[in-house]
């Protein structure tokens, strides 16, 4: 990224380009990231192309406006951290369903970022309502987030499960990774009969005290411990709600598949 693109990726964001890539800096870019950038998957269901390229995802959330599921969000994420001066390791995950099994390899994409001051952090912008800030890598104590309380256990096998609430969330490996490595995961997750993705609409956004989701046509707002929860009947409608919630402007409304 060249000092143009940089700049324009921080100003989608509303942030402040940082005078070193400190811890708090990090956590500055990480917050304003997800209160800036959806996490959506409508380019699934929208019949668009997914390039895992630093180029290609950088494009698409600051020239497009849009947002993506992990190995998008935090593949940007990763490339603006870098051009900042962060030292930033992409690692691939194994996600835990609801019934404590796990998912494929390479089920998803967390940072292990760097910091100048001697942090060492695990970041992630892409998996929905998690984290609102990065998590101390090293800590294997309970830490407190404005999104819960977390906990980072090393298995016996050498990898980290990472915990909110008391809830396995997802299955670290902690050898760094390429953002080519992350394709078959990626093109499971767009394909897959099996996938949450093909199965489901969703693009949320953290805001303050609270959190903003258009799932298909329902609109649900979360704000202070109050939930607002708002059906929408027409397309003009989810394509306005797309546009003044997330920044998003489409041309048709996206569906599932198999959906109406």
């Amino acid at each position: 990224m060249d000092t143009e693109q940089i700049d324009a990726y921080l100003r989608h964001i509303g942030a402040e380009r940082p005078a070193a890539p400190t811890s708090r800096a990090l956590h500055d870019l990480h917050l304003a990231h997800l209160r800036s950038v959806p996490f959506e998957n409508l380019s699934i269901h929208l019949g668009q192309d997914i390039e895992l390229t630093d180029k290609a995802l950088v494009s698409k959330v600051v020239d497009a406006h849009r947002g993506g599921f992990c190995y998008e969000l935090n593949g940007a994420f990763a490339a603006l951290l870098k051009a900042l001066g962060f030292d930033v390791a992409l690692l691939q995950a194994r996600v835990y369903d609801d019934t404590g099994e796990l998912g494929i390899p390479f089920d998803h994409l967390a940072l292990r970022v760097l910091t100048e001051d001697g942090g060492d952090w695990l970041a992630d912008v892409g998996f929905g309502a998690h984290s609102e800030l990065p998590l101390a890598y090293a800590d294997r104590g309970e830490q407190a987030d404005p999104a819960g309380t977390f906990r980072i256990a090393e298995t016996p096998d050498g990898d980290l499960d990472v915990v909110k609430d008391g809830k396995r969330q997802y299955l670290v490996d902690p050898r760094p990774r390429a953002l080519a490595d992350f394709k078959a995961g990626a093109w499971y997750h767009r394909t897959s009969p099996d996938s949450h993705f093909t199965r489901s609409l969703v693009c949320s956004r953290l805001i303050d005290a609270g959190r903003v989701t258009l799932s298909g046509r329902t609109l649900k707002t979360t704000a202070g411990g109050e939930r607002e929860t708002l059906e929408l009947t027409t397309e003009a409608e989810v394509l306005a709600a797309y546009e003044r919630h997330f920044g998003i402007t489409l041309e048709r409304e996206p569906h599932v598949r198999g959906g109406e």
